[in-house]
């Protein structure tokens, strides 16, 4: 879905941890008691990752170290990258070496990369459902999955997608509980404003075009305009007139998508494609 050469990989130190975290969790304490019961340690065997399905890949990091962490002796040949879009019976990762080690990981390699090529697919069917419609990008929330972060995020930008702040810590983003804590959106944005650096940005979200004026009159960089109609986009966008980022948020689904992209907005958050993306069918065979 997405050009390999503008994809670029998480650091190693930072999907390492979390696939360790994945194993650690498989093998317990004393290690695939099944496997190493059954299958000779001289055993070595070819095998293949497929598809069984229509979709859109990530997570072969993830994967490719799995196999390496259980035994570096495995050697992973990535056929699919991170970006590639797959059919039925297309080969994404070749594997050969130890039986062992190719069956102990397969679990863990899997999960991970049939959750995060999910995340791809679903981010990629609203990037296609949006595009005749405007120039909308996209963007991912903070609705993931503990742990997987950052590999949910990247998922989201092999789909063709975007990611909105990683964390707490890295923008500003005004909710309707911190305008209710602080008494309204002027003096939310203004005490911001007076917190931060600045380098940071301030989003702002709104319900009204009544807030959405207020936002503006105070200079917020970005506007969340939540759940709003078709018609109300169409006027927040021309009220903003480049003043701010404008993003879209709230129900957004294929069907749904293209009349918000068709409004003009800057952004189209959702939460569904990290939250609630149905895996993508992948599995292991003997090659």
């Amino acid at each position: 879905m997405t050009d390999d050469l503008h994809l670029v990989p998480l650091p190693r130190l930072m999907v390492e941890p979390i696939v360790r975290a994945a194993l650690l969790e498989d093998l317990g304490r004393a290690g695939d008691i099944t496997t190493d019961a059954i299958v000779p340690a001289s055993l070595t065997m070819n095998a293949v990752i497929t598809a069984r399905q229509d979709g859109v890949i990530s997570g072969i990091d993830a994967a490719v170290l799995a196999f390496g962490l259980i035994d570096p002796a495995v050697v992973v040949t990535v056929v699919r990258g991170d970006g590639a879009t797959v059919a039925p019976g297309d080969v994404v990762i070749r594997l050969s070496g130890p039986a062992r080690a190719i069956i102990t990981a397969e679990r863990v390699a899997l999960n991970l990369l049939c959750r995060l090529s999910g995340v791809a697919t679903a981010t990629a069917g609203l990037v296609t459902a949006a595009r005749p419609h405007g120039r909308a990008s996209i963007v991912c929330t903070r609705k993931t999955t503990p742990g997987l972060r950052a590999l949910e995020k990247h998922a989201v930008r092999a789909g063709g997608g975007s990611n909105h702040r990683f964390g707490l810590d890295d923008a500003v983003l005004i909710k309707d509980n911190h305008v209710a804590v602080a008494g309204g959106i002027v003096p939310a944005i203004t005490r911001a404003r007076a917190h931060v650096g600045h380098l940071v940005k301030i989003e702002c979200e709104v319900d009204t075009l009544a807030q959405l004026e207020e936002a503006l009159s105070v200079g917020a960089d970005a506007v969340l305009l939540d759940n709003m109609n078709p018609d109300q986009l169409r006027e927040a966008v021309r009220m903003i007139d480049g003043r701010a980022i404008s993003e879209a948020s709230g129900r957004i689904t294929r069907e749904t998508v293209g009349a918000v992209a068709a409004s003009g907005v800057d952004l189209i958050s959702c939460g569904w494609i990290t939250h609630s993306a149905p895996i993508i069918d992948l599995g292991l065979d003997d090659a």
